[in-house]
């Protein structure tokens, strides 16, 4: 274990610029992790609220318009099928 710490400590820390270089590695590569963790949690919130959005906003266009949309009145142009008994 001493012997561990002996490479590490000549390694990392005896030089102030090499400490500072780990410290400052670190430190953005944990920023790093943490703004793509951050980044893929809000880009799954933001696809929820999306879909909440459009569903929401259909369900008004839908209600605002009823009877004028081309589901509502195909019915009418589109040809029955005739029975020939």
């Amino acid at each position: 274990m001493a012997g561990m710490l002996g490479t590490v400590y000549n390694a990392v820390l005896r030089s102030n610029t090499t400490m500072l270089f780990t410290v400052f590695g670190a430190a953005f590569g944990m920023q790093l992790y943490v703004a793509i963790e951050l980044d893929i949690r809000m880009y799954m919130v933001l696809i929820r609220v999306s879909r909440a959005y459009d569903t929401g906003s259909e369900k008004i266009w839908n209600s605002v318009n009823k009877g004028r949309q081309w589901k509502d009145i195909k019915h009418r142009f589109m040809e029955q099928p005739e029975d020939d008994e």
